[in-house]
């Protein structure tokens, strides 16, 4: 087995040495052998649509009206959601919203209150 690291864009586990780079077979990612030091102790931060570094536990505000998808319920501009749990994935704020329930959010549409 190889012991050359995951692409960092897909997570491909085909990845190849070409000279003092790897690259992604899969999806024809490039990266210096550098940035794989640098980041293999890697931190997840995830940002409100201000820049503001968003933490487990924060209370967020909604900042534009947002459908929930399945139903005819809105999540209104203004809407303070608090104790929210960081995830990964594209939407990466858990929460429970009071009169809507369970959530997932995406951070570009929220605000650190």
């Amino acid at each position: 087995m190889s012991n050359l690291p995951k692409c960092p864009k897909c997570g491909s586990e085909y990845t190849y040495e070409d000279g003092n780079i790897f690259v992604c077979p899969e999806c024809a990612h490039e990266w210096s052998k550098e940035a794989v030091t640098e980041s293999s102790d890697d931190v997840r931060v995830i940002k409100d649509a201000h820049g503001n570094v968003l933490q487990d536990g924060d209370s967020v505000t909604v900042i534009k009206d947002l459908k929930v998808k399945g139903s005819s319920l809105v999540v209104k501009v203004g809407t303070k959601v608090k104790n929210i749990r960081l995830v990964d994935g594209d939407h990466n704020i858990d929460c429970k919203i009071d009169g809507i329930g369970p959530m997932k959010l995406k951070s570009e549409f929220v605000k650190k209150a």
